[in-house]
């Protein structure tokens, strides 16, 4: 594959609901992390360099138990995300506790991706087939210089938890299935048979088959110096907010909306599932487990 893409995991977030640190938890039958398949599910698509996004207080942990693991299958970087990994000019709030979110984790790598990348959650499973899917449009990928885009797109129903309400970024597409906006609902769960999502005061509810993001993005990495512009204007507009947060989503409705590039929506065979809730964890066991038999 020319332009062997790298991999980007985000692995800095604390996983508060869930109890502690879920991207090193060991839930596959042999003590495998979600981020060992990931990994493993990205080599075989042909990815050949893998970079973490980690707290500084994390470091001492990934050398030791998780870098080890990858060294002799792929390249291994790691980069990191505090709170005052802030551009030029810029400093935070002192009362502010967290970083910014997901796109000021994305941000970090800037300077340590050179080729198409895909992002990815540390604590997420996406499947195989979701890493074959997005390599061959990372492949496609002409070199010139434009902020080509995609996103693998999960369905709605199969991304619940049985344990609580989820957040999702639910996508619509146009006819060529491209996205044409991203908006993250919130409280969204099974009532019944139907799913539904409060807002703002308001319950509505949303079809089964709704595509959401789940963090799986492909980019070309002429996205940073754009993604370093909003992330600027983002701390000037809330230099007085403790809690706002950068996210990805917001990144790519502006691309949208500013006709800077299309944003394919990738369709995939793979399952995926993780671990919202500690109760989530029985649930993602079993399935690494059937998976392992399958594979045996």
């Amino acid at each position: 594959m020319k332009n062997r893409p790298t991999l980007l995991i985000l692995a800095a977030g604390m996983g508060s609901r869930y109890g502690g640190l879920k991207q090193l938890d060991q839930l596959g039958p042999n003590g495998e992390t979600i981020m060992d398949y990931s990994v493993k599910d990205a080599i075989s698509a042909g990815f050949d360099r893998v970079v973490f996004v980690i707290r500084k207080s994390m470091e001492d942990t990934f050398c030791e138990s998780i870098i080890p693991k990858y060294r002799e299958l792929i390249r291994v970087d790691y980069v990191f995300q505090e709170l005052d990994s802030l551009p030029d000019g810029f400093t935070p709030h002192p009362e502010r506790v967290k970083p910014y979110g997901t796109a000021h984790a994305f941000l970090m790598a800037k300077k340590a991706i050179d080729t198409p990348f895909t992002v990815i959650n540390a604590d997420d499973f996406y499947g195989a087939d979701a890493f074959q899917t997005i390599a061959g449009f990372l492949q496609e990928e002409n070199g010139d210089h434009t902020p080509q885009c995609a996103m693998v797109g999960y369905r709605l129903e199969k991304t619940l938890s049985e344990n609580g309400s989820v957040s999702r970024g639910v996508c619509q597409t146009d006819d060529h299935g491209n996205l044409t906006c991203i908006r993250e609902m919130y409280n969204i769960r099974k009532e019944g048979d139907t799913i539904i999502t409060e807002n703002d005061g308001v319950t509505t509810t949303l079809p089964a088959g709704t595509p959401v993001s789940m963090n799986f993005w492909g980019f070309h990495p002429s996205i940073f110096p754009l993604l370093e512009e909003l992330f600027r204007k983002f701390l000037t507009e809330n230099s007085n907010n403790l809690t706002a947060e950068f996210q990805i989503p917001s990144v790519i409705n502006h691309i949208i909306l500013n006709q800077l590039a299309k944003v394919k929506v990738l369709s995939s065979t793979a399952e995926w599932f993780g671990v919202t809730y500690a109760e989530d964890r029985e649930t993602v066991v079993r399935k690494l487990k059937e998976i392992y038999s399958i594979l045996k």
